[in-house]
């Protein structure tokens, strides 16, 4: 549960602080979510959404469904595709569940069992369920996460889509994108990427420019950390199996050495090992869990935060060009007030999105530094725990 959404920078934010402490900071308790069930199976994991609410929008008080994956993603391109939320930040949607390396793991010591003793194939058995568990957990915590967050926002819980999403009893029949679309997507992005480069040059205002140069650089940075960080934990994890073999290869020898000394000293080292392994194990896992996890999804985060950006530059330019498109009609005397009218339109939608795209980013930053500092105090304190 790393990712601490309160935003305690913000003044007008701090008589809500304590009221509950969870992943994200609720404005009120109107909705509550949470994952109370999660179950694996072999191409997919089924989730059980629980709520809990006082919105009188809802059927109920409380009640229960049960969600995949596919369905999180189409609730998330539900509000990236609607044009009323475009000046708001919109949580980024849950990585897809991959247990493919767990299961590969299992099979091929299920194929080895015969050329390993009771004791090695129990421990290395152990030890890959506990590694299956801990994606487990994690994915059951991120697909949380998404939905604190929407529940949580004063707007975005208000989607028809997401009380769908949380109230139909029944599958949504959601599918993912074909070949074509995908393809279709792909160049659309081409498109938006070279769209994006011509609209950000434009100037906005002070905050707006400020923004705009700050996402681009951390959005780099925190890419590169996160990718030095999987390379740390990594090596963490090739640590502890090298222990392993070699803790495995010094008891094996202890019962064929003839001489007693011999193997009490060879099974106090391998015992010695052990407890390396263990340490370089729980290291690994605190530093995916409290640092990598939340470098990958703030990661996530602020590519949805240059996202906005994107998109009220993309109003902005559309509030220039009825401009344009007005000058040209009031000098030729045709059309003049539909031209008036679809410019007053394009500049109430960018004055709206301005204002409200200003105060989500600004909660971005509460969040994201409150986040970090929980983060890496926590981490900190496990890493002395552990040199301990």
């Amino acid at each position: 549960d790393g990712m601490d959404d309160s935003p305690d920078l913000l003044a007008d934010d701090a008589d809500r602080k304590g009221q509950r402490s969870v992943s994200v900071d609720l404005t009120d308790n109107s909705l509550l979510v949470d994952i109370s069930d999660a179950l694996s199976e072999k191409d997919k994991v089924k989730f059980t959404v629980h709520t809990k609410t006082t919105m009188k929008e809802f059927k109920g008080n409380e009640f229960s469904v049960v969600r995949q994956h596919e369905e999180f993603v189409w609730l998330h391109d539900s509000y990236v595709d609607d044009e009323r939320y475009a000046g708001l930040l919109i949580p980024p949607s849950p990585m897809r569940p991959d247990f493919e390396a767990s299961r590969e793991k299992l099979a091929k010591l299920s194929e080895g069992e015969g050329s390993m003793t009771k004791e090695e194939f129990s421990r290395m058995k152990q030890e890959l369920e506990a590694e299956y568990l801990a994606i487990f957990k994690k994915t059951v915590a991120m697909h949380e996460i998404f939905l604190c967050r929407l529940a949580s926002h004063p707007t975005l819980k208000n989607s028809h889509n997401f009380r769908v999403f949380l109230e139909y009893d029944k599958e949504l029949n959601v599918r993912g994108k074909n070949k074509k679309e995908k393809i279709t997507g792909f160049f659309r992005n081409i498109t938006k990427t070279a769209d994006e480069t011509l609209l950000l040059r434009a100037k906005n205002d002070e905050f707006f420019e400020h923004e705009k140069s700050f996402m681009s650089e951390y959005h780099t940075r925190i890419k590169d950390a996160t990718t030095k960080i999987d390379k740390v934990t990594q090596n963490h994890k090739k640590c502890a199996n090298d222990y392993s073999q070699i803790a495995m290869a010094l008891q094996s020898l202890a019962t064929q050495s003839y001489r007693r000394n011999c193997s009490v000293f060879l099974l106090k080292v391998h015992e010695s090992l052990e407890k390396g392994r263990k340490l370089e194990a729980r290291a690994a896992s605190d530093m995916d869990l409290k640092l990598a996890d939340l470098l990958r999804y703030y990661f996530r985060d602020t590519q949805a935060c240059k996202d906005l950006l994107y998109r009220r530059a993309r109003t902005l330019a559309n509030y220039e060009n009825a401009n344009k498109e007005l000058d040209k009609a009031r000098s030729r005397g045709k059309n003049v007030p539909q031209a008036e009218s679809q410019q007053k339109t394009a500049r109430e939608k960018f004055e709206v999105l301005s204002e409200v795209g200003k105060q989500e980013l600004t909660e971005f930053k509460g969040r994201r530094v409150t986040a970090f500092r929980k983060n890496l105090i926590e981490l900190g304190e496990l890493q002395l725990k552990h040199s301990k």
